[in-house]
């Protein structure tokens, strides 16, 4: 799929942008794989070589979960949406997915009281949030290359989440198969992604890849000495089938209102224009598993409530969520509640390079020091490294 998710590729390292991953939905639950299918031996370069290539993936209809695990207190569901961080750190997600080809598709994200959906009809796609009841309809400028839409989705899929980690393999990864699974009823093998630096949080990321398509079915992340995935996101419901045409049909709901967004050649910068958001303040430091990502602390809390620098992509300028207080985004007690709750297993921490307050999970450390946050699937010692060195 070509739905790309800007927003989180803030967050990205070879696991980060998928480690900080997950929520809404609770309960549901990846089941386990199958008896071991017998399908023709690959090699993991060949396994490598059928992901990165563009092939097409054929229309299929789905379900796909994500879930996340990683030993943070429960945090308060009031303040969570399908575009916070605070989703992406707990709980599970359920995304239907409907894909005829590249530019027909439906992302539809259900949640107990709304609904966000991504739709791609063939000529232009609409990004829509019944919480803010806001629509945000791309519409491409230009040809070829500049036409592509990069766009700030809530959904993560199996495709996705390869296609973040593939990007970043090189010398610094083990690559290897485990035995073939069976996921959803269709055979699929599993390629294997490891850091060789010890300093990184990740054991390994295991990618079940269909047999017959090539098409990722399921992606995991497993912290390091774990058992169980930390991070998981793979179908549930799968069928290789043409989906409905009405799944690609889409109206503005009366009274919604709605944002319109050229793509060409500076697309990025229009889709940031569009949301009147402001993500200055950003920084990156070390490379591939190690990559540790730096923020604003007063970011913190809009971070944790998906509305980094103000008014998101996902809303429609003027319209603020309900934790949100109508006089200058700030941030109002149920976004506060999510913090403390965030905070709540933090302990302090001091070194040469000052002193702070550090959270750790099985697979995210985050440090707040001096007015800035640094966040990496990576060991504490690496987040101190970083502190004053990162760049924009």
């Amino acid at each position: 799929m070509r739905v790309k998710m800007s927003r989180r590729a803030r967050w990205a390292v070879p696991a980060t942008a998928v480690a900080v991953t997950a929520a809404v939905v609770a309960a549901l639950q990846i089941p386990a794989a199958e008896a071991s299918p017998n399908l023709p031996d690959k090699t993991p370069a060949q396994l490598l070589a059928s992901l990165s290539s563009d092939s097409k993936v054929p229309p299929l209809t789905g379900t796909v979960v994500e879930t996340t695990s990683l030993g943070l207190p429960q945090l308060p569901q009031a303040a969570t949406s399908a575009t916070s961080i605070t989703s992406l750190l707990t709980g599970s997600h359920t995304v239907k997915v409907y894909y005829q080809d590249a530019t027909h598709y439906r992302l539809a994200v259900p949640q107990p009281s709304s609904e966000t959906d991504v739709i791609a009809d063939g000529s232009k796609v609409w990004l829509w949030q019944s919480t803010s009841d806001s629509v945000t309809e791309f519409v491409p400028s230009g040809k070829g290359e500049h036409a592509k839409a990069k766009l700030p989705t809530a959904p993560l899929t199996p495709q996705q989440a390869a296609n973040e980690v593939l990007a970043k393999v090189g010398k610094t990864t083990i690559v290897s198969v485990q035995a073939n699974v069976m996921v959803e009823g269709e055979p699929a093998y599993q390629l294997v992604l490891a850091p060789k630096d010890h300093r990184s949080l990740i054991g390994k990321i295991v990618i079940a890849i269909d047999g017959k398509y090539g098409v990722p079915l399921r992606f995991q992340i497993f912290a390091k000495g774990a058992n169980s995935a930390a991070f998981q996101v793979g179908y549930t419901a799968l069928a290789f089938t043409n989906p409905d045409p009405a799944n690609f049909a889409f109206t503005p709901p009366p009274g919604a209102s709605v944002d319109v967004v050229k793509l060409g050649a500076n697309s990025g910068k229009a889709i940031a224009k569009s949301g009147k958001s402001s993500l200055t303040g950003f920084g990156s430091y070390g490379k591939s598993w190690l990559t540790v990502v730096s923020f604003p602390q007063r970011d913190l809390s809009a971070a944790l409530s998906g509305n980094l620098g103000g008014s998101g992509p996902s809303q429609a300028p003027g319209k603020q969520p309900d934790i949100y207080s109508a006089k200058g985004g700030s941030v109002s007690v149920s976004a506060q509640e999510v913090l403390n709750a965030v905070l709540g297993s933090a302990k302090p921490v001091h070194g040469s390079w000052g002193s702070g307050t550090l959270v750790t999970t099985s697979l995210v450390s985050m440090l707040i020091t001096n007015g800035e946050v640094y966040i990496g699937a990576v060991e504490p010692s690496v987040l101190y490294a970083a502190v004053g060195h990162t760049t924009s």
